[in-house]
Protein backbone atom coordinates (compact mmCIF):
# COMPACT_ATOMS: atom_id res chain seq x y z
CA UNK A 1 0.00 0.00 0.00
CA UNK A 2 1.39 3.51 -1.10
CA UNK A 3 1.77 5.63 2.10
CA UNK A 4 0.56 9.14 2.13
CA UNK A 5 2.79 11.21 0.85
CA UNK A 6 3.43 14.17 3.83
CA UNK A 7 2.31 17.71 3.56
CA UNK A 8 5.42 20.22 2.94
CA UNK A 9 5.64 22.14 5.85
CA UNK A 10 6.01 25.15 3.55
CA UNK A 11 2.32 24.29 2.71
CA UNK A 12 1.15 24.33 6.08
CA UNK A 13 2.79 27.72 6.40
CA UNK A 14 0.89 29.26 3.16
CA UNK A 15 -2.52 27.49 4.65
CA UNK A 16 -2.74 29.33 8.04
CA UNK A 17 -4.29 32.71 7.87
CA UNK A 18 -2.41 35.57 9.53
CA UNK A 19 -3.84 38.66 10.40
CA UNK A 20 -2.65 41.87 7.88
CA UNK A 21 -0.94 45.41 9.26
CA UNK A 22 -4.71 46.35 9.26
CA UNK A 23 -6.67 43.62 10.37
CA UNK A 24 -4.58 43.49 13.80
CA UNK A 25 -5.62 46.91 15.55
CA UNK A 26 -9.12 46.22 14.68
CA UNK A 27 -9.22 43.14 16.64
CA UNK A 28 -7.74 44.63 19.05
CA UNK A 29 -10.37 47.19 19.31
CA UNK A 30 -13.09 44.59 19.10
CA UNK A 31 -11.76 43.25 21.72
CA UNK A 32 -11.50 46.10 24.09
CA UNK A 33 -15.04 47.04 23.28
CA UNK A 34 -16.56 43.74 23.89
CA UNK A 35 -14.75 44.23 27.12
CA UNK A 36 -15.78 47.45 27.91
CA UNK A 37 -19.39 46.25 27.30
CA UNK A 38 -18.80 43.30 29.77
CA UNK A 39 -17.45 45.87 32.46
CA UNK A 40 -20.51 48.25 32.02
CA UNK A 41 -23.13 45.53 32.30
CA UNK A 42 -21.66 43.69 35.44
CA UNK A 43 -21.27 47.38 36.81
CA UNK A 44 -24.55 48.00 35.90
CA UNK A 45 -25.66 44.67 37.84
CA UNK A 46 -23.93 45.44 40.83
CA UNK A 47 -25.68 45.30 44.14
CA UNK A 48 -24.01 48.69 45.22
CA UNK A 49 -25.04 50.13 41.66
CA UNK A 50 -28.46 48.97 41.62
CA UNK A 51 -29.33 49.92 44.92
CA UNK A 52 -28.07 53.59 44.19
CA UNK A 53 -29.61 53.46 40.93
CA UNK A 54 -32.70 52.59 42.47
CA UNK A 55 -32.76 55.37 45.39
CA UNK A 56 -32.26 58.30 42.94
CA UNK A 57 -34.86 56.87 40.21
CA UNK A 58 -37.59 56.66 43.01
CA UNK A 59 -36.71 60.11 44.28
CA UNK A 60 -36.71 61.85 40.92
CA UNK A 61 -39.92 60.04 39.70
CA UNK A 62 -41.71 60.77 43.42
CA UNK A 63 -40.02 64.87 43.29
CA UNK A 64 -41.71 65.07 39.98
CA UNK A 65 -45.34 63.66 40.61
CA UNK A 66 -45.34 65.62 43.86
CA UNK A 67 -44.20 68.97 41.90
CA UNK A 68 -46.97 68.63 39.15
CA UNK A 69 -50.42 70.53 40.58
CA UNK A 70 -53.39 67.77 39.59
CA UNK A 71 -55.19 70.65 37.83
CA UNK A 72 -58.93 69.20 38.96
CA UNK A 73 -59.70 66.49 35.79
CA UNK A 74 -58.68 63.62 37.52
CA UNK A 75 -60.50 60.27 37.62
CA UNK A 76 -62.29 59.85 41.36
CA UNK A 77 -60.67 56.26 41.75
CA UNK A 78 -63.17 55.29 44.55
CA UNK A 79 -65.64 56.72 42.72
CA UNK A 80 -65.04 54.53 39.50
CA UNK A 81 -64.14 51.29 41.12
CA UNK A 82 -67.15 51.12 43.77
CA UNK A 83 -67.30 47.37 44.15
CA UNK A 84 -64.98 46.65 41.79
CA UNK A 85 -62.08 45.76 44.02
CA UNK A 86 -59.45 44.46 43.92
CA UNK A 87 -58.92 45.22 39.80
CA UNK A 88 -56.39 44.63 36.84
CA UNK A 89 -54.81 47.70 35.70
CA UNK A 90 -53.55 48.76 32.38
CA UNK A 91 -51.20 51.11 30.82
CA UNK A 92 -49.14 51.87 27.79
CA UNK A 93 -45.57 51.10 27.46
CA UNK A 94 -43.70 54.16 28.02
CA UNK A 95 -46.71 56.32 29.27
CA UNK A 96 -45.97 54.67 32.94
CA UNK A 97 -43.58 56.21 34.94
CA UNK A 98 -45.09 58.53 37.19
CA UNK A 99 -48.19 55.78 38.19
CA UNK A 100 -46.80 54.07 41.10
CA UNK A 101 -47.05 57.63 42.91
CA UNK A 102 -50.94 58.04 41.31
CA UNK A 103 -52.39 54.75 43.19
CA UNK A 104 -54.38 55.45 46.24
CA UNK A 105 -52.23 55.16 49.25
CA UNK A 106 -55.12 52.65 51.34
CA UNK A 107 -55.11 49.72 48.45
CA UNK A 108 -52.20 47.03 48.34
CA UNK A 109 -50.94 46.72 44.36
CA UNK A 110 -48.53 44.72 42.72
CA UNK A 111 -46.82 44.58 39.71
CA UNK A 112 -45.65 42.05 37.27
CA UNK A 113 -41.78 43.09 36.32
CA UNK A 114 -39.26 40.66 34.07
CA UNK A 115 -37.18 38.24 35.57
CA UNK A 116 -34.12 39.40 33.62
CA UNK A 117 -31.15 41.12 35.41
CA UNK A 118 -32.06 44.21 33.22
CA UNK A 119 -35.53 44.86 34.78
CA UNK A 120 -33.95 44.52 38.47
CA UNK A 121 -33.31 48.18 38.87
CA UNK A 122 -37.39 48.69 37.90
CA UNK A 123 -38.40 46.18 40.66
CA UNK A 124 -36.76 48.02 43.02
CA UNK A 125 -38.07 51.56 41.92
CA UNK A 126 -41.19 50.19 42.30
CA UNK A 127 -40.63 48.45 45.97
CA UNK A 128 -39.47 51.60 47.16
CA UNK A 129 -42.94 53.40 45.67
CA UNK A 130 -44.65 50.85 47.81
CA UNK A 131 -46.01 48.45 45.13
CA UNK A 132 -45.16 45.08 45.69
CA UNK A 133 -43.65 43.00 42.62
CA UNK A 134 -44.35 39.52 40.86
CA UNK A 135 -41.20 38.99 38.54
CA UNK A 136 -42.66 37.29 35.31
CA UNK A 137 -40.18 35.61 32.05
CA UNK A 138 -37.55 37.67 30.87
CA UNK A 139 -36.99 38.50 27.20
CA UNK A 140 -39.74 39.35 24.60
CA UNK A 141 -43.18 38.13 25.33
CA UNK A 142 -45.42 36.66 21.67
CA UNK A 143 -48.91 38.34 21.63
CA UNK A 144 -50.24 35.00 22.49
CA UNK A 145 -49.07 36.02 26.18
CA UNK A 146 -45.77 34.03 27.94
CA UNK A 147 -46.31 30.22 27.95
CA UNK A 148 -43.26 29.08 29.48
CA UNK A 149 -42.96 28.12 33.32
CA UNK A 150 -41.48 31.77 34.15
CA UNK A 151 -44.94 33.16 32.36
CA UNK A 152 -47.58 30.55 33.75
CA UNK A 153 -46.00 31.20 37.48
CA UNK A 154 -46.74 34.79 37.15
CA UNK A 155 -50.15 34.87 35.72
CA UNK A 156 -50.76 31.85 38.53
CA UNK A 157 -49.31 34.80 41.10
CA UNK A 158 -51.00 37.44 39.84
CA UNK A 159 -54.51 35.53 39.75
CA UNK A 160 -53.47 34.76 43.90
CA UNK A 161 -52.57 37.97 44.23
CA UNK A 162 -56.16 39.22 43.10
CA UNK A 163 -57.96 36.80 44.93
CA UNK A 164 -56.31 37.69 48.10
CA UNK A 165 -57.80 41.57 47.70
CA UNK A 166 -54.67 42.72 46.06
CA UNK A 167 -54.63 45.20 42.83
CA UNK A 168 -52.42 44.07 40.09
CA UNK A 169 -50.99 46.38 37.67
CA UNK A 170 -49.40 45.40 34.07
CA UNK A 171 -48.08 46.65 30.71
CA UNK A 172 -50.63 45.63 28.18
CA UNK A 173 -48.54 46.05 24.88
CA UNK A 174 -46.07 43.52 24.39
CA UNK A 175 -42.61 44.97 24.68
CA UNK A 176 -40.72 45.67 21.51
CA UNK A 177 -43.66 44.73 19.64
CA UNK A 178 -46.41 46.69 18.35
CA UNK A 179 -47.11 50.06 20.64
CA UNK A 180 -50.53 50.64 22.13
CA UNK A 181 -52.12 47.13 21.34
CA UNK A 182 -53.35 45.05 24.07
CA UNK A 183 -51.95 42.07 24.15
CA UNK A 184 -53.37 38.42 25.62
CA UNK A 185 -51.67 37.89 28.62
CA UNK A 186 -54.10 40.71 30.32
CA UNK A 187 -56.96 39.82 29.04
CA UNK A 188 -56.32 36.08 30.11
CA UNK A 189 -55.39 36.96 33.57
CA UNK A 190 -59.14 38.68 33.42
CA UNK A 191 -60.86 35.79 32.74
CA UNK A 192 -59.19 33.14 35.02
CA UNK A 193 -59.76 35.51 38.14
CA UNK A 194 -62.83 37.30 37.52
CA UNK A 195 -61.40 40.86 38.11
CA UNK A 196 -62.33 43.25 35.53
CA UNK A 197 -59.18 45.44 33.76
CA UNK A 198 -59.27 49.34 34.04
CA UNK A 199 -57.35 51.11 31.33
CA UNK A 200 -54.98 54.13 33.29
CA UNK A 201 -53.75 56.89 31.62
CA UNK A 202 -51.48 59.61 33.13
CA UNK A 203 -50.49 63.05 31.50
CA UNK A 204 -48.09 66.10 32.74
CA UNK A 205 -48.63 69.83 30.81
CA UNK A 206 -44.69 69.44 30.85
CA UNK A 207 -42.94 66.31 29.41
CA UNK A 208 -40.13 65.24 26.41
CA UNK A 209 -41.40 62.40 23.88
CA UNK A 210 -38.14 60.43 22.87
CA UNK A 211 -39.38 59.86 19.57
CA UNK A 212 -37.20 57.54 18.87
CA UNK A 213 -37.91 55.08 20.98
CA UNK A 214 -40.39 52.24 20.12
CA UNK A 215 -42.89 53.01 22.36
CA UNK A 216 -42.70 57.02 22.18
CA UNK A 217 -41.73 56.46 25.67
CA UNK A 218 -42.51 60.18 27.56
CA UNK A 219 -40.64 61.86 30.31
CA UNK A 220 -42.74 63.81 32.50
CA UNK A 221 -41.07 67.14 33.51
CA UNK A 222 -40.97 68.91 37.08
CA UNK A 223 -43.31 71.72 38.04
CA UNK A 224 -46.57 71.38 35.62
CA UNK A 225 -49.73 70.37 36.37
CA UNK A 226 -51.15 66.37 35.78
CA UNK A 227 -53.98 64.37 35.07
CA UNK A 228 -55.07 60.76 36.08
CA UNK A 229 -57.85 59.10 34.00
CA UNK A 230 -59.61 55.90 34.26
CA UNK A 231 -61.71 54.01 31.77
CA UNK A 232 -64.84 51.94 33.61
CA UNK A 233 -63.96 48.44 34.41
CA UNK A 234 -63.78 46.05 31.53
CA UNK A 235 -64.73 42.04 32.63
CA UNK A 236 -63.77 39.43 30.67
CA UNK A 237 -66.42 36.42 31.39
CA UNK A 238 -64.61 32.65 32.48
CA UNK A 239 -66.68 31.43 29.31
CA UNK A 240 -65.21 34.08 27.15
CA UNK A 241 -64.03 32.13 23.32
CA UNK A 242 -61.27 33.06 21.11
CA UNK A 243 -63.37 35.62 19.64
CA UNK A 244 -64.34 37.10 22.90
CA UNK A 245 -60.88 37.55 23.95
CA UNK A 246 -60.07 39.26 20.79
CA UNK A 247 -62.96 41.32 21.04
CA UNK A 248 -61.70 42.20 24.79
CA UNK A 249 -58.50 43.47 23.50
CA UNK A 250 -59.59 45.38 21.26
CA UNK A 251 -61.86 46.89 23.74
CA UNK A 252 -58.81 47.33 26.30
CA UNK A 253 -56.64 48.74 23.15
CA UNK A 254 -59.79 51.54 22.81
CA UNK A 255 -60.40 52.42 25.91
CA UNK A 256 -57.00 53.34 26.92
CA UNK A 257 -56.07 55.09 24.04
CA UNK A 258 -59.22 57.02 24.54
CA UNK A 259 -58.02 57.98 28.54
CA UNK A 260 -54.77 58.66 26.91
CA UNK A 261 -56.21 61.26 24.66
CA UNK A 262 -58.32 62.29 27.23
CA UNK A 263 -55.03 63.07 30.13
CA UNK A 264 -53.31 65.07 27.30
CA UNK A 265 -55.81 67.27 26.43
CA UNK A 266 -56.96 68.04 30.07
CA UNK A 267 -53.00 68.90 30.88
CA UNK A 268 -53.12 71.09 27.76
CA UNK A 269 -56.98 72.91 28.32
CA UNK A 270 -56.46 72.95 31.99
CA UNK A 271 -53.60 75.04 33.11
Amino acid sequence: MMKARPRHKAWAKDEMIKPDADSAPKLRQLGETFNRRRLGKRLLQSELFQRAGSALIGWTLGSIWWSNRDNGTSTDWETMLDGEWPAIFALWHGQHLLVPYASPSDRKFTSLVSRSADAEINARVLARAGIDVIRGSGGRESSRGDTGKGGVKAMVAMRNALRQGTNVVMIADISKGEPRQAGEGIVTLAKISGRPIVPVALATSRRRVIEKSWDKTTINLPFGTRSVRLAPPIHVPSSANEQDMADARLKVTAELNRVTGEALRAVEEHT
